[in-house]
């Protein structure tokens, strides 16, 4: 009878989400507060700190679009400071690189798009990819 009382608990415990790293926001509301945007079907705490690592990491190694996920994937933690510091420093890293390199991208790709010839001059010539057939002869038909 023990037993079957302790499964109970047990399960009704995982249906709370003891396990996968809940945490409730307040008294006035009683909502649970999830690590990941999945809720209750999402990672433990611990398993997010490995991801939200990972993900962190990877986005230096000229994969920036991971810092965009892993902001995406654990939004609850950006959103609620206080929750989840282990995370949130990793999430908070991958929101500053990725705003970083959006912008960095974004100034270059408008530089050359805007600027163009008028901007560089004749040294154009030499930056565009376009006319990289002409310049080594590979566009004749000889």
């Amino acid at each position: 009878m023990e037993r079957a009382e302790s499964s109970v608990g047990e399960a009704e415990r995982r249906h709370l989400g003891e396990t996968a790293g809940l945490i409730m926001r307040s008294r006035n509301n009683p909502e649970p507060l999830w690590p990941t945007i999945d809720g209750p079907l999402g990672l433990s705490e611990e398993d997010s700190v490995s991801y939200a690592r990972k993900f962190f990491k990877f986005g230096f190694l000229l994969l920036p679009l991971l810092w965009a996920v892993n902001c995406f994937y654990f939004w609850p933690v950006l959103r609620h400071s206080p929750s989840f510091p282990r995370i949130r420093r990793y999430v908070l890293g991958s929101a500053v690189g990725f705003v970083g390199f959006t912008v960095m991208l974004s100034s270059w790709a408008l530089t050359f798009a805007i600027g163009g010839e008028r901007l560089f001059g004749p040294v154009w010539e030499r930056l565009v990819m376009y006319n990289v057939a002409d310049r080594l002869g590979l566009s004749g038909w000889n």
